[in-house]
């Protein structure tokens, strides 16, 4: 079979050659504040900072950038002096509702400066994301099963919500899954599609995403559908934006998709165990991303406590396990590469600790740098570049 007679595999391997080019051409920064979302049950007070020096692999002790309440994940605007904090809670000014913080970032010192909150209007706010023309806040709320949009005006203020959708259903896991719980929101390489994982219903449920009018419209197709029980929780697409990865909290395995980015359908190709075949003792899977190169993909393991490493074939977007790696923690709920992709930082929530590798840049393996921060219950990582 001739390959590229097939026009979304020669997409692939287009965008994937200048992925790797814009990869290496580039000229990056230095040194990045590393940006910690924590639970603020034990200790922790909100949004934590470091210094990453990406010559060195050195982090600087970890200072306070922010006071909030549980900002268990975090996003940064496009034009790298903004970040967002989903703010996990249930209840906002006296409604059944998460909200979402925005803060200026001070360059010099990495600290953040509160700009505004607003109501996520659903609860248990969990994942959000920033469109690419840096006009509107996406969020998901787990606990209301549903999913939000916050524009954003001139001056990165967050305004009352433009689009609100309800998620019905359910699914097979009677503990779990009994009503919708949306889990991450992520938007694709040209801004025109929203992607809800919602572990309640095993589906990616997928939207028309208007960043001018900041509405999200039910797209057709509607949703991906995962096997019965998996539980989709996060979802990553490639630099090239060909594939995407759910990685399934329920029963530890990342699915791939191919993405058509005229109408927006995935369409599944494979799901493989995020675990070694002789681990027995229980788990559930966090977090999925992909390298900057493209090359690899990264899921973490509650349980094993690891970080699985995959090669990813350029053509087909098929998965190979390629090692299973100790987070020398426990519940490494969240992770972050840092946009060269040298360094992989894993948030241990459970031992309250961070854990930098270095990563491999021609097989994608990790190898423990030595440098380890102590934060309580840390469990979101973001990267912005030092000017």
């Amino acid at each position: 079979m001739n390959l590229t007679s097939h026009p979304w595999v020669l997409a692939s391997i287009i965008s994937a050659i200048a992925v790797l080019q814009g990869f290496a051409a580039a000229t990056p920064p230095s040194a990045y504040w590393v940006y910690f979302g924590t639970y603020t049950d034990q200790g922790s007070k909100g949004i934590y900072v470091s210094k990453l020096d990406v010559k060195t692999g050195n982090l600087s002790t970890p200072v306070l950038a922010a006071t909030t309440p549980n900002p268990t994940f975090l996003a940064v605007h496009p034009n790298h002096t903004t970040l967002f904090a989903a703010n996990e809670i249930a209840d906002f000014k006296g409604k059944r509702a998460g909200s979402v913080t925005g803060y200026s970032i001070d360059p010099k010192t990495g600290l953040l400066t509160l700009i505004n909150q607003e109501s996520a209007v659903g609860d248990g706010t969990c994942h959000l994301v920033v469109d690419a023309k840096g006009k509107n806040v996406l969020c998901a709320n787990y606990g209301g099963g549903s999913v939000t949009v916050l524009p954003l005006d001139s001056s990165m203020k967050l305004l009352p919500q433009t689009a609100f959708i309800q998620h019905q259903g359910s699914s097979t896991n009677p503990d779990r899954q009994k009503e919708p719980h949306a889990h991450s929101i992520n938007l694709s390489r040209n801004n025109r599609f929203a992607y809800a994982a919602d572990l309640g219903l095993d589906k990616i449920l997928i939207y028309k995403f208007d960043p001018v009018q900041g509405t999200l419209v039910p797209n057709d197709p509607a949703f991906a559908p995962l096997k019965l029980g998996a539980g989709p929780r996060h979802l990553a697409f490639t630099p090239g934006g060909n594939f995407a990865y759910v990685i399934n909290e329920l029963d530890s395995t990342l699915t791939g998709f191919s993405y058509d980015r005229i109408t927006g359908k995935l369409a599944e190709f494979q799901t493989i165990s995020t675990l070694p075949a002789d681990f027995k003792d229980g788990n559930s899977t966090a977090e999925v991303q992909s390298h900057p190169s493209g090359q690899f993909v990264y899921g973490s393991n509650r349980g094993h406590h690891s970080i699985a490493v995959f090669a990813v074939d350029a053509f087909t977007g098929q998965l190979t396990l390629v090692e299973h790696q100790s987070t020398q923690g426990k519940t490494p709920r969240n992770f972050g590469i840092d946009p060269q992709g040298q360094f992989l930082l894993a948030a241990n929530q459970d031992s309250g600790n961070v854990v930098a590798f270095k990563v491999n840049l021609d097989n994608g393996k990790l190898t423990p740098t030595g440098q380890k921060l102590e934060i309580s219950r840390p469990v979101c990582v973001k990267f912005v570049p030092i000017p």
